[in-house]
């Protein structure tokens, strides 16, 4: 079975750039966002809307809350699977269900790591909630983008290799 790539629509600049390497590597695509986005916006009118053997796309409206989306996304991942967010938090869940994980910035999230990357975020909480000011991200930038698409065709390939090896 083809993994799928999961795109957290929340805030995320790289949508189109994980469609165009889903397209290209014909693995399928779910987006998922609050109900209140316009979730089709980055679909093409060519695009398949049905699953199929190769590339096709959904989107997966969940109601407005905190993290709804995020639960949803788990809900659906299986092994093999690709998650591109900016939230650590669903980074390391799906982790934990065996897919993988990206940053939008192109940053490949790992089980080595997550558990320091949860601490720091954890840190930074506590320091906001007590009234202080942490360090936001750096602006969005082009070199951003091209990691990301370089590092989602790798994700991409490892996975599809991965779920042929188990086939």
């Amino acid at each position: 079975m083809k993994p799928t790539v999961f795109i957290d629509a929340d805030a995320c600049p790289v949508t189109s750039e994980a469609l165009a390497v889903a397209r290209a590597y014909k693995v399928p695509v779910v987006i998922a966002g609050n109900s209140t986005q316009n979730l089709t916006r980055h679909v093409r009118r060519g695009d398949p809307r049905l699953p199929t053997d190769g590339f096709w796309v959904d989107t997966l409206a969940v109601g407005v809350g905190a993290d709804a989306a995020d639960f949803a996304i788990v809900q659906e991942l299986s092994q093999d699977d690709i998650v591109v967010t900016q939230d650590i938090g669903l980074a390391a869940m799906a982790l934990g269900r065996g897919a993988r994980a990206i940053g939008v910035r192109g940053r490949i999230y790992t089980l080595a790591t997550i558990d320091l990357d949860m601490h720091i975020r954890h840190e930074e909480k506590k320091v906001r909630r007590q009234g202080g000011r942490t360090r936001g991200p750096a602006p969005f930038e082009e070199d951003d983008r091209e990691r990301f698409t370089a590092n989602l065709r790798r994700l991409v390939e490892e996975s599809l290799r991965d779920a042929e090896n188990r086939s």
